[in-house]
């Protein structure tokens, strides 16, 4: 037990730190890219929703390849040469002479990027069915608290050059890196492992088993309009910020600082919790329900307090992530929690294929002459709309398996 909990603090602080360096270059993008390709901060957005669009698709290539390798040799190596990755990443960023580097840094980011798929198939080897629902809830907590001081060092790291943000992610990436390599142990034993089979490892083929798993099916449809409604928030919470409201980089970072402190504390205290009293299934439904609400609010906001008070619904909203993993991976075998996990991220990254792109241009058309009305928080009223047929498809699927039982 005590082992188990030294690498479940591992993989928090790993988690942690990969985050805070995503979180740190954050409120510098919108004015960087803005200056440097000379345009407004509305048009800006789409040239960052193509930066995503260029992590996610290297991402959705490999990361089932990474899932499965991790399911062969283990999680170990596989989180570690992502760690490495991460920060070859953030210093092209920072070396960057136009916007063409910035594409080639997200591309090999997206390519290394199996943090989040190896640590989560990482916790599953090591929880049991009572604590599965906390670790991953401090999954949640890490990611939280990386958005605490990521954005907020971010931001204040601005005040010193565009460019100091990226150096700061780089260096804690590589720290990361060496932690692990003298930290962390192997969580897969080898009778678990199986060997590597290329047909799961590629993208569609990891798709593809995830439709094996028949009592989850119906939740991965809700999983994919979850993961796409996010990318409202995601993906122009900074540009919108500062077009509508005229936020400076310290503003967004702590705004994004609030939102962390928030989802850090409902993942990893209430997200057990609300699965105890409310039980699995409706702690997932609320949860979507809270995120709908969430997104419909921040919609209509015309004020910068009422993007802090309409953050409070939104973030408690998390309560449903911990919780749906914790239920699809109660439903797959040990050796298989690497391709699930891998399954889900490739899911996660078709829809930040997508997400980015249309939320981005849906924000920017509605800022401009050519929409039939001026509407800047469309992208959170179509988010709303996702998030809404989230809820309600998860609903049907446990409304069903209640039936069934």
């Amino acid at each position: 037990m005590q082992k188990g909990q030294a690498a479940i603090g591992f993989i928090f602080i790993t988690l942690l730190i990969d985050v805070i360096g995503f979180g740190i270059i954050i409120p510098v993008m919108p004015k960087l890219l803005s200056g440097m390709l000379h345009i407004d901060i509305n048009e800006t957005s789409t040239y960052g929703g193509y930066l995503l669009f260029a992590f996610a698709v290297a991402q959705f290539v490999f990361s089932p390849v990474i899932g499965n390798l991790s399911d062969r040799y283990g999680r170990r190596p596989v989180l570690l040469i992502s760690l490495l990755g991460f920060g070859i990443d953030y210093l092209i960023l920072a070396f960057a002479p136009d916007y063409w580097w910035f594409l080639i840094g997200r591309i090999i980011a997206g390519i290394t990027g199996a943090s989040f798929t190896t640590a989560s198939a990482y916790i599953a080897d090591i929880s049991t069915s009572e604590t599965r629902s906390k670790n991953f809830g401090m999954v949640g907590a890490a990611f939280g608290l990386g958005f605490i001081f990521g954005p907020m060092l971010g931001g204040a790291l601005a005040t010193f050059g565009t460019k100091v943000p990226f150096y700061t992610a780089a260096g804690l990436s590589f720290a990361n890196f060496l932690y692990g390599y003298f930290i962390l142990p192997e969580s897969l034993l080898p009778e678990n492992r199986r060997s590597f089979d290329f047909k799961r490892a590629n993208p569609l083929g990891s798709l593809m088993q995830l439709s094996k798993y028949s009592e989850i099916r119906s939740l991965l449809l809700a999983f994919i309009f979850l993961s796409l409604g996010a990318h409202a928030v995601q993906s122009t919470w900074n540009y919108f910020t500062m077009y509508r409201f005229g936020w400076s980089e310290a503003m967004v970072g702590y705004s994004l600082g609030l939102v962390g402190l928030i989802v850090a504390f409902v993942q990893a205290f209430l997200a057990q919790k609300s699965a105890y009293f409310l039980g699995l299934e409706r702690s997932i439904v609320t949860g979507f329900g809270l995120y709908t609400i969430g997104m419909f609010l921040f919609s209509v906001a015309s004020q910068t307090w009422m993007m802090y008070v309409f953050l409070i619904p939104y973030c408690f909203g998390g309560i449903a992530m911990p919780n749906l993993q914790s239920y699809m991976a109660g439903h797959v075998a040990p050796n298989q929690q690497g391709e699930l996990q891998g399954g889900l991220t490739s899911l996660m990254s078709l829809s930040t294929i997508f997400g980015p792109l249309v939320m981005t241009h849906v924000f920017y058309f509605f800022t401009t002459d050519k929409a039939p009305f001026y509407f800047p928080g469309a992208a959170f009223f179509l988010g709303g709309i996702m998030m809404g047929a989230s809820m309600f498809i998860t609903w049907r699927a446990l409304l069903s398996k209640s039936k069934n039982v």
